[in-house]
């Protein structure tokens, strides 16, 4: 079971994050979205796929900055967790997709094995976030057999 943990302020990551979910399950992979991660909900997956925007000076959105404060607080051992991330920002900005870039280093930091380089979004490009991240799926789909 592959948990997609998902950071979204004004829904765009959302929606991304059931787009993946969906192609994911026409696959044959099980994905459950994750759209308030709570650390005690997650123990029975050991894959991650964290799909957040990057929200204000470059911070998580809301609904998952309490996730990322426990995991800074309490230091859980993540050494069975390998995860990826996808990450929407607007690249006029100098924290251009920070949230994911700060949520990737905390999971390295507990010992969670990244599985490939980070998705970087730039929201504005011609292509849809959602388009970019189902042509980058098969690569961390690839990881993971």
């Amino acid at each position: 079971m592959i948990q997609i943990l998902v950071g979204s302020q004004m829904g765009a990551a959302e929606y991304v994050a059931e787009q993946v979910a969906e192609t994911m399950a026409l696959g044959g992979f099980e994905a459950q979205l994750q759209l308030t991660p709570e650390l005690d909900q997650l123990s029975n997956s050991n894959s991650w796929l964290v799909i957040t925007s990057t929200y204000g000076a470059g911070d998580l959105p809301d609904n998952i900055q309490p996730f990322a404060d426990r995991l800074a607080q309490d230091q859980p051992d993540l050494t069975t967790i390998s995860f990826a991330v996808i990450t929407l920002g607007d690249s006029s900005y100098d924290t251009f997709c920070q949230a994911g870039r700060t949520i990737a280093t905390l999971l390295q930091q507990l010992g969670a094995r990244q599985l490939l380089p980070a998705l970087e979004i730039d929201v504005l490009t011609e292509e849809l976030p959602e388009e970019q991240a189902l042509n980058w799926l098969p690569n961390y789909l690839a990881t993971l057999s």
